[in-house]
């Protein structure tokens, strides 16, 4: 508990959870459009139905330009919410905070763009001649490129892909500014100064610095690695990381830890978001903006994504409550049990189930202990099983959580009719996991010496 409690109120993971959920709106806008588009687009497209396609252009366009706007930039959002979280930890101007994380991540972005132009089918003799003019003609697998440079941010590395160099470095930009700012290594302005100015004023040479400092590692990454700092970090960190995400052993540990975490009364999703929200989350966002770009769910990078707990392990709430709830109403003859299943299913039924964990009790009830920490890791198995072996494609856009089971799985994958079955299915297996131990609770006599003590 002790240790939890800690993990739970670091500053620095607590900046990273409250940051991905401050994006949360943006995240959320931009998957609605993509889930428009693949109804408006993506399957009319395939049904030919050339005039709705038609019909519908505008608002697809307008759906592009909403997606353009939200998550494929959502690194630069991420940085900025992740300066202002970190920098009110420490007491110090968070608008200055988020402003210069935002600013230190910009810093480090590549400053030119590489283009490479397929010349497949294009005479030898004008790629003779392309060379002959001094332009760059690579060869590769047969196939030759016309590559061409041009100033500008990469744009690649402002999106998903970017979130975990806006992690790094707005956590170093930060906390350097953050750092000067409570050593008072700043520029005094008279009393007489608005706050406003002075808050500006007083943030100058701290911001300065950070913002410097996060250069200067860009510029030496580039400079001793030849690969930008983006590049660095995504090769050796965050893929490495999402790697490791995508193993069975590690989906089925996550969720254990998470049902371990609330039978002790601790949020288990807020205990373990920098891995939820940091990994997981990334990999959602990833795979929106691959679908988005190539309308393709065979193309899609990571199988196992942040949803994927919600839509297959989380019917109800943590511990797939609602099939806990369903058990109780078919098998309870324990009033007070009934009762309460009664008043949580239309929660339920939204995902919300803090009335089933504090109300039974769940947390620190041995009845029900097993099947509560059990159920989700076999519920996830059975959905990584059968997305892996591409019999329901992988999620790929965020939901609102309040989504009702069946629907979530349906909307988060696009539309699949299979999935929304798979969390069905999961329902009725969770559904025979807690039943013996709800038959079992008919045979515990509760006194009231037992009432008063949960009580």
């Amino acid at each position: 508990m002790e240790i939890s409690g800690r993990i739970g109120s670091q500053r620095h993971l607590v900046a990273i959870r409250d940051s991905f959920i401050a994006a949360m709106p943006i995240t959320m806008a931009g998957s609605i459009a993509v889930l428009l588009n693949v109804f408006l687009r993506d399957l009319p497209t395939n049904l030919r139905w050339d005039g709705f396609l038609s019909a519908m252009a505008p608002i697809v366009e307008i759906n592009s330009y909403v997606y353009a706007g939200t998550i494929a930039l959502m690194a630069m959002f991420f940085a900025f919410s992740l300066g202002s979280n970190l920098a009110e930890s420490y007491g110090v101007n968070s608008l200055a905070g988020g402003l210069i994380s935002f600013a230190s991540f910009l810093a480090v972005v590549p400053q030119t763009i590489d283009v490479a132009t397929d010349l497949s089918g294009v005479d030898g003799s004008v790629i003779s001649s392309l060379t002959e003019f001094g332009m760059t003609v690579s060869e590769t697998d047969g196939v030759s490129s016309l590559m061409t440079n041009t100033t500008g941010l990469a744009l690649n590395y402002l999106g998903a892909t970017g979130l975990f160099s806006a992690l790094i470095i707005g956590m170093i930009s930060t906390m350097i500014y953050s750092y000067l700012m409570r050593k008072n290594i700043t520029i005094k302005m008279p009393d007489t100064v608005p706050p406003a100015v002075n808050k500006a004023f007083a943030a100058i040479i701290p911001g300065t610095v950070a913002i410097y400092a996060s250069a200067i590692i860009g510029y030496l990454a580039l400079s001793l690695t030849g690969l930008s700092l983006n590049d660095l970090i995504s090769q050796y960190i965050q893929l490495p990381l999402m790697g490791l995400s995508q193993g069975i052993g590690s989906v089925i540990l996550l969720t254990f830890l998470v049902q371990l975490f609330w039978f002790f009364g601790l949020h288990g999703h807020n205990v373990l978001a920098p891995i939820m929200d940091g990994v997981y989350g990334a990999a959602l966002n990833e795979n929106t903006a691959i679908y988005e770009t190539t309308r393709d769910i065979a193309q899609l990078p990571w199988d196992w994504t942040r949803g994927s707990f919600d839509a297959y392990a989380q019917m109800g709430g943590s511990g797939a409550t609602l099939a806990l709830i369903i058990a109780i109403l078919w098998f309870s003859k324990r009033e007070e049990h009934k009762t309460i299943a009664k008043l949580s299913a239309p929660m339920g039924i939204f995902n919300i189930n803090e009335p089933v964990i504090f109300g039974m009790p769940v947390v620190l009830n041995p009845q029900f202990a097993i099947p509560w920490l059990i159920t989700p890791p076999i519920l996830v198995t059975i959905a990584y099983l059968v997305t892996s072996w591409g019999w329901v494609p992988p999620v790929f856009l965020a939901v609102p959580w309040i989504t009702p089971p069946g629907l979530y799985a349906y909307l988060a994958t696009g539309g699949s009719f299979g999935a929304a079955v798979l969390s069905l299915f999961n329902i009725v297996v969770a559904f025979f996991i807690y039943a013996p131990f709800v038959i079992a609770a008919n045979r515990v006599k509760v006194d009231d010496t037992t009432i008063e003590s949960v009580n």
